[in-house]
């Protein structure tokens, strides 16, 4: 049996190896979660981290999914540049695999989160213990340009830049949060008042009595139902901002790489937007009404778990399952568009058939 499994690996030894950088991310986070590593700085096990979209792992889920996909569209392109007669090259690229798990190794038996939120302490970061998380996902997004281009080379580098982009997106929006909490980044929060005006617009039509305000410099919003009546603050992160931040740098980046007209890409990125706006003020309704279905228990709770749940969660999870399917929806679209396209020109392009003499009979 065992020798049956070295002659499978064997066999397949090209398609692991190219595969190596793909494992090399998915190791440490495949660690965190089965080890389950008590995690004072989120207030929660490394495990139960997967589990929250906003402020947890769950994002470099998908990370690991954008760095799958490119692996499947670009299989044949992309070759390790890996020579057997350089060593020097050998124990760089051995290293750098082994980086990602050596940081997340770091981060919980060596003292580097302790030494992160502390320096975010000392410099009066608002969220000091979210600093580490968010310094994580920054180090995964400089590792995997780095690995990219050690391993593929300049063409490896353009083609993980997909996914590079979206885990450091992450990180940076992170840090921003922490920074500058509860909507005091005003450039993320121009767009909110106008989303609060559309979700209320929708909660009206829906038959639930509005009241819109501000408080702290932030809109509020007031929703009465029949069962109920929820007010909440909304700030920039709350209103999903984020995602039309990750939806523009990842729709950008890819349809750069499209060989379609600018027409095309033009539409698409559109659609898109549209798609991820109403995404983000969907996201605003249901947060409401799951408020008025399923009130707090006061004076233990603000809002109830429910409520927790969706918007550290579900909320983010629609416009991010969204967004890391949008590259594949592009695709499908353009491929039924050429199918569609081909087959026109081929009925229009074929010739009719000539009527053939009648054949006469000697008889």
């Amino acid at each position: 049996m065992t020798s049956e499994i070295f002659l499978k690996i064997k066999r397949h030894s090209d398609i692991l190896i190219k595969l190596l950088p793909l494992f090399a991310f998915a190791a440490p986070l495949a660690v965190l979660y089965w080890l389950s590593l008590p995690d004072s700085y989120l207030g929660v096990s490394t495990r139960y981290s997967f589990e929250l979209m906003w402020k947890g792992r769950t994002f470099q889920l998908f990370f690991i999914w954008l760095m799958a996909l490119e692996f499947i569209l670009s299989w044949e392109n992309i070759k390790p540049k890996i020579s057997k007669q350089n060593k020097t090259g050998l124990l760089a690229v051995a290293i750098v695999l082994l980086l990602p798990t050596l940081y997340v190794v770091s981060e919980y038996y060596f003292g580097v989160n302790s030494a992160i939120a502390n320096a975010a302490v000392q410099n009066g970061v608002a969220f000091p213990y979210s600093m580490p998380l968010a310094v994580e996902y920054l180090v995964f997004s400089v590792l995997l340009c780095l690995t990219a281009f050690l391993y593929f080379g300049k063409k490896g580098l353009t083609g993980f830049a997909l996914p590079a982009l979206f885990v450091g997106l992450v990180g940076v929006i992170y840090t921003i949060d922490n920074f500058f909490p509860y909507g005091e980044f005003t450039p993320f929060q121009l767009l909110v008042p106008t989303t609060a005006t559309l979700a209320a617009n929708v909660l009206s039509l829906m038959g639930y009595a509005t009241l819109p305000g501000t408080e702290n410099g932030m809109p509020t919003l007031q929703v009465t139902g029949p069962l109920g009546t929820a007010k909440f603050s909304i700030a920039w992160p709350c209103a999903g901002i984020e995602s039309l931040l990750i939806f523009t740098a990842v729709a950008l980046l890819f349809l750069q790489q499209m060989s379609i007209s600018w027409k095309a890409k033009t539409g698409y990125f559109i659609v898109g937007a549209a798609v991820t706006y109403f995404i983000n003020i969907l996201r605003i309704v249901t947060i409401f009404i799951i408020a008025m279905n399923y009130p707090p228990l006061p004076p233990l709770y603000e809002t109830s778990h429910e409520v927790q749940m969706f918007h550290f969660y579900y909320g983010p999870l629609y416009s991010i399952a969204w967004i890391v399917s949008y590259p594949l929806i592009v695709l499908a679209s353009q491929g039924l568009w050429r199918k569609i396209t081909s087959g026109k020109i081929g009925s229009s392009q074929r010739k009719p058939r000539k009527p053939q003499p009648t054949q006469l009979s000697p008889v």
